[in-house]
């Protein structure tokens, strides 16, 4: 099987769309031989911040000298994102040689009616390889809510996080914060422990401590009088914790919180005999990275790629851009269908002079023209394209060196654009 084949016989299942539940991956990992028993994890869910949690996670897991697996997505430039072990995607081959070995159990499942979807596939491919490539742990993204993902067919694992939670996914999780909270607390396990995010809203904290009651499990949420924030700039921020210096990639108020509740992981961990020395935790936060997540790809100009498209992402590039990008901004925006675009441009549109927008290459996208529309109510100058080269043709129009450009609103167009904008915005260097 060739590695086109494998992504062929992959993307078939989305045809069978999105069906929470743990009945069908909890079948088809017993067919597997639950290669999912045979690792340890850490598993983080929540609304915003789980990218970054786990890819902290995975980083100070690795400087510890441990053989580190990473589950995530949604992924930006390569499938093979959703698949690494120690940094490094899996390869095409073992891609498509995973495939082969639970395509069978698959087809015998189709074959009773028990129909697997895109992400329980995936899902059942990485416990799979990873177990084969004997991980000594796994950090672990949920895909969507908690609960009902399929993620959720392990057992306890070594450390829980919830991160910040919002308004997201209604249409799956539930149009209030009671519920979407009890689908993200569906990953705390009896007699687990748990990382909270600091300062959640009232009824989700309640729900949460209420959960942990229910499964004796214990909460560790972070104490942020302990936090003192240095230097912060669009390069990162500078944190002292317990007099432990450290520096975080990532910026923002938000991703401060992010921080601070991956340091009660590694608090859990520890307590659990995981060797972590605080060399290896500053070394593991300053490496850390994200493509496309508030990613500085040029300098002069200033470009930021920000890949996030609801409310709370909206908000955490707002007080980015206020605190950080004092200059005229002009932006590339493109979004999904099933998001809030009026939400995100009420947030974020005010503080661009030019939008620009454009039609994601994927199916669920909302059509340049039409988030045009909304965008001309909070923006003063809008202009709708086709392509991505035409998007940066216009951005870059009146662009001096000077300026800010700012592209945001889907990892979609994120992977789409990443490359061009490096190729073009060196015209604007010389």
């Amino acid at each position: 099987m060739t590695y086109a084949e494998a992504t062929a016989k992959i993307d078939s299942r989305l045809l069978f769309g999105i069906k929470p539940g743990l009945k069908n991956i909890t079948t088809l990992m017993h067919e597997l031989g639950d290669p999912q028993d045979a690792l340890k994890f850490v598993h983080v869910a929540g609304t915003n911040g789980k990218g970054t949690t786990c890819t902290l996670t995975a980083s100070v897991l690795r400087e510890s000298g441990y053989k580190v697996g990473f589950y995530t997505s949604p992924y930006v430039l390569d499938f093979r994102e959703r698949f690494q072990v120690d940094g490094e995607m899996i390869s095409e081959e073992e891609l498509a040689e995973e495939v082969e070995r639970i395509w069978p159990a698959i087809e015998r499942m189709d074959a009773r009616d028990e129909y697997i979807t895109e992400f329980e596939c995936i899902t059942a491919l990485a416990f799979d390889w990873f177990a084969r490539k004997k991980c000594d742990i796994v950090v672990l993204e949920v895909g969507l809510g908690g609960i009902t993902d399929a993620t959720n067919v392990i057992k306890t694992p070594e450390a829980a996080a919830i991160l910040s939670i919002s308004f997201d996914h209604t249409a799956y999780l539930g149009d209030t914060l009671d519920k979407i909270t009890r689908e993200k607390a569906g990953i705390i396990k009896p007699q687990g422990r748990v990382a909270l995010y600091p300062e959640q809203e009232p009824e989700v904290l309640e729900q949460i401590k209420e959960t942990c009651r229910e499964k004796g499990a214990e909460l560790f949420i972070p104490d942020m009088e302990k936090v003192q924030v240095g230097e912060a700039s669009i390069f990162g921020t500078d944190l002292t914790v317990d007099g432990l210096k450290l520096h975080t990639p990532f910026l923002g108020a938000h991703q401060v919180k992010n921080a601070a509740t991956v340091l009660e992981v590694v608090r859990i961990l520890r307590s659990q005999g995981w060797k972590i020395t605080d060399e290896a935790l500053a070394e593991g936060f300053r490496k850390a990275f994200i493509p496309a997540r508030m990613e500085v790809v040029s300098q002069r100009p200033l470009c930021l790629l920000d890949g996030g498209h609801n409310p709370g992402c909206a908000q955490a590039l707002r007080g980015a851009l206020e605190q950080f990008v004092p200059q005229r901004k002009v932006a590339i925006m493109g979004i999904m269908a099933d998001k809030d675009s009026r939400k995100f441009l009420e947030a974020v549109g005010p503080l661009f002079d030019k939008l620009i927008t454009i039609t994601p290459n994927w199916g669920r996208a909302l059509p340049a023209e039409e988030l045009a529309e909304v965008a001309g109510e909070f923006c003063p100058q809008v202009q709708p394209t086709e392509t991505c080269g035409e998007a940066i043709a216009a951005a870059m129009k009146d662009m001096g060196r000077d300026d800010a450009l700012i592209v945001c609103g889907s990892f979609y167009l994120a992977s789409e654009i990443r490359e061009q904008l490096k190729g073009k915005l060196e015209n604007l260097r010389t």
